[in-house]
């Protein structure tokens, strides 16, 4: 998208959010919380990503208010609910500053997993009121007990066999040289 940070995909399958998702990771880009993802269809793909904690905003488009949430329309608003770590549905178009802010805010932090807003398509085709400002929602972090870490750094070095069960946390950390160094080390 010009003029902003968000790689915009759309992705007609599933699979190819969690996938590209991963990719950028594997790179050694940026973390893909700024990855806006479009995607239609059953929520297997996301379950994967939200399986495999990548924080992904997902965007699929909803029936019109009129139709929401009628048997046998498709709502992804709550089909997804058990597969990602947070489900808005906007219904006003001046909700939709707002909504995205928490959706952002949400990706940022916490454990990494994906999360959803689904917007109907009557609303896609309103404009929203000027006047809005966007702030970044801040990126707080959490550590882990440092006496903790001295303990386990203790029991990682007496181990005489250590096994090291490395997930996507040293990707986005950028830690391999870090990770390799302990591999060696032991």
């Amino acid at each position: 998208m010009p003029g902003s940070d968000l790689a915009e995909q759309v992705q007609p399958q599933q699979r190819q959010p969690k996938r590209l998702a991963r990719s950028i990771v594997q790179v050694g880009a940026d973390p893909p919380q700024r990855l806006l993802v479009e995607s239609r269809g059953p929520p297997g793909g996301v379950a994967q990503a939200f399986g495999d904690s990548v924080p992904i905003v997902v965007l699929p488009g909803g029936y019109p208010r009129r139709l929401l949430n009628i048997t046998p329309n498709f709502s992804s608003f709550l089909n997804y609910q058990h597969v990602v770590k947070w489900a808005e549905q906007v219904v006003l178009p001046d909700a939709v500053p707002d909504a995205m802010r928490r959706a952002f805010t949400q990706v940022k932090n916490g454990r990494p997993r994906p999360v959803l807003v689904e917007i109907p398509v009557d609303v896609m085709r309103e404009e929203v009121a000027d006047g809005w400002t966007y702030t970044p929602a801040p990126r707080l972090r959490v550590a882990p007990d440092p006496r903790a870490v001295t303990e386990v750094a203790a029991a990682l070095v007496a181990a005489e066999r250590p096994v090291i069960y490395a997930g996507q946390g040293v990707h986005y950390a950028k830690a391999w040289d870090q990770l390799r160094e302990l591999a060696i080390t032991n």
